[in-house]
């Protein structure tokens, strides 16, 4: 019988409400938390900070007054309750032990169950190889990869693990490192530090934002094309879509990406079998490469690999061999 748990999963919901003259001139994390009593003064404050709550289509900040007769939109993630099921599902593990598990997420596969996605996602099979994690708190995952990124994910396996890893994660000494194809040739690496919030026009969007969460991302060459370039990146904080977003924002986009990555780049000349490999390749090309982490229980320094997946490796081939016709 397949495992069961009763979760909470994040949907996202819209209200809207007008400010009320009792309500003019109070500050807009005092005016919100008294038109949505429901939810806590924290959770709040994350969401005009992210610009999930707006007011009039404008992003506030916390302190500014506002006015009787302008129009609160809060548009966010809340939780649901819903129950997630074990489901033999074939996974690759890289490293396991009584604490953790490190786990080979393929493209494709969704992290966590939700809408459209409710089975073969890595919590349903991770339930399904492990059912004591029904009891932890999402599963034991601590931190995710979209659905078409691929790569290296830790589960911790006991509360005690989860608690360690969660507090490395948010004292940002978890070493995540990640390899991607971009479009446009890069002279050198370098950083990228600017704030993540949500979209303001397109909410299932992230953008760089002066009021959003700080984010940090290094990145470095490791080989150049025509038109194109093969990169490893590190991060210092884990926010959504930060490296797809980071990358768009310095004007070179992941290749293949269907949300931040534009219009298709085909260099000319190409052969082919490269035009038809750029007009195929249909998802963001970035592979969680390696994670390092502080053993929880036995304080010992780890590092995992993942090997770069089959599509990436054979893009790379071919604009190699491309780069190499075209001298």
């Amino acid at each position: 019988m397949a495992s069961q748990q009763v979760e909470s999963r994040e949907g996202v919901e819209k209200s809207e409400k007008v400010i009320p003259e009792a309500l003019a001139g109070k500050r807009f994390d005092v005016a919100l938390a008294t038109l949505f009593p429901e939810f806590s003064r924290s959770r709040l404050q994350s969401w005009i900070k992210s610009g999930d709550a707006l007011i009039d289509g404008e992003q506030r900040r916390p302190r500014d007054p506002v006015s009787a007769g302008e129009r609160v939109t809060l548009e966010a993630e809340q939780e649901v309750a819903v129950v997630w099921g074990g489901e033999e599902i074939p996974l690759s593990i890289l490293y396991e032990d009584e604490a953790i598990l490190l786990v080979d997420k393929p493209p494709g596969m969704v992290v966590h169950p939700a809408a459209g996605n409710w089975s073969g996602t890595l919590v349903n099979g991770l339930l399904h190889h492990e059912p004591k994690l029904s009891e932890l708190p999402r599963a034991g995952i601590v931190h995710r990869l979209d659905k078409d990124t691929s790569g290296v994910l830790v589960v911790a396996k006991s509360l005690e693990a989860h608690t360690h890893l969660v507090r490395q994660l948010q004292a940002r000494t978890m070493d995540r490192e990640y390899q991607a194809i971009c479009k446009g040739v890069m002279t050198a690496g370098g950083v990228v530090d600017a704030p993540i919030g949500r979209h303001r026009v397109d909410r299932k969007k992230m953008a760089v934002s002066e009021n959003g969460k700080p984010a940090i991302t290094h990145y470095r060459l490791v080989e150049k094309f025509r038109a194109h370039t093969w990169i490893r990146l590190s991060l210092e904080t884990g926010r959504t879509h930060q490296i797809r977003v980071h990358m768009e924002q310095i004007r070179f986009a992941l290749l293949g990406d269907p949300v931040y990555g534009h219009r298709l780049q085909i260099p000319a000349r190409s052969s082919p079998e490269l035009v038809e490999a750029l007009r195929g390749f249909k998802r963001q090309a970035l592979h969680a490469i390696c994670l390092g982490l502080e053993h929880p229980t036995t304080g010992e320094w780890i590092r995992i690999e993942s090997p770069l997946p089959e599509d990436m490796v054979m893009m790379i081939e071919l604009l190699r061999d491309d780069r190499e016709k075209n001298r």
